[in-house]
């Protein structure tokens, strides 16, 4: 099987092409995986090729499946005019450049599993929210929406689509627990606002192991079936207020946590984007459970206490 990986160098790719090659050398089955980037001089995994967007564009080489996982981080800056418009082309150029390489290539991929977030929702407080809920107007909603519906057109040149709107994604390494580790180890964490607004998170590795389950069950699908888009909410099952998750990281790390970060100061640092901090959204894996999907980590308890392991 080849596999064709954008954004596979990030903190999430990195991690799914490790499993991959060790999942699917354990069924005896040998895999081939591409990384699309920009930087084909970039440090890369052993068995991992590269490839660059300029070389898709005219390369006869066939995908058997494309992961797009592309996009800059929506947490990295402040959201100026500026920014926001680099958050949207770091999305929609690699995409639009996959739907033109899937529009011209004889051989289609099985499958397009494409990335998005529960950003997708906007932000709804602790109403419950599966993959049939609707959203509320934001500009992360409308970063994603244009995202999804661009991948969507996939469909239209004869290829499914799986679309994965993803939580906070918790491992130390990265994303918002490593960033939180440096102040929260010297006893300075501390809470969010008032701490009730929810988030919808999920560990790393059911990231990962969730993706190659929807990868799989793509790959079962009848090929006479009619291509449509499929929408799974990566998230734990439980989703935790961010003063539980702040109680949680400071047992974890055996560390005080009694500040507390208002959210008039956090508007002021942030701006705009402050919201990601402290207005809520319950996003709950209805498609995954219903699909037969077993969470490894269903509790932010047992996420970090792996994380010790």
């Amino acid at each position: 099987m080849k596999v064709l990986i954008s954004g596979g160098s990030g903190f999430l790719g990195t991690a799914l092409s490790k499993q991959l090659l060790a999942y699917y050398q354990t069924k005896d089955q040998p895999i081939d995986i591409t990384w699309l980037t920009r930087n084909t001089q970039q440090a890369h995994l052993h068995d991992v090729q590269l490839m660059s967007y300029d070389t898709l564009k005219d390369t006869d080489a066939a995908f058997d499946v494309i992961i797009n996982l592309a996009g800059a981080g929506i947490a990295d800056k402040r959201w100026s005019d500026e920014r926001k418009q680099q958050l949207m082309d770091s999305r929609i150029k690699p995409t639009q450049a996959l739907l033109d390489f899937i529009a011209r290539s004889s051989h289609k991929p099985t499958c397009l599993i494409s990335g998005s977030a529960i950003g997708w929702y906007g932000t709804q407080g602790d109403t419950p929210l599966t993959e049939d809920s609707s959203f509320e107007e934001d500009f992360a909603h409308r970063l994603c929406a244009a995202w999804e519906q661009l991948a969507t057109k996939a469909t239209e040149l004869g290829v499914p689509v799986a679309l994965i709107r993803t939580g906070v994604v918790i491992h130390p390494s990265g994303g918002m627990l490593g960033k939180l580790l440096p102040p929260f180890k010297l006893g300075l964490g501390g809470q969010l606002g008032d701490g009730t607004q929810i988030m919808s998170w999920i560990s790393r590795e059911d990231w990962v192991a969730a993706l190659i389950f929807v990868l799989e069950q793509q790959l079962a699908q009848t090929a006479d079936a009619k291509p449509h888009a499929q929408i799974y909410n990566f998230t734990a099952p439980n989703p935790i207020s961010n003063a539980v998750f702040t109680k949680a990281v400071g047992h974890w790390l055996h560390r005080p946590t009694v500040f507390t970060l208002p959210r008039s100061l956090l508007q002021l640092m942030f701006g705009e984007m402050a919201t990601l901090l402290v207005d809520g959204q319950k996003v709950l894996p209805k498609a995954l459970e219903d699909s037969g999907y077993s969470f490894l980590q269903p509790t932010i308890a047992e996420a970090l206490r792996e994380q010790s392991d």
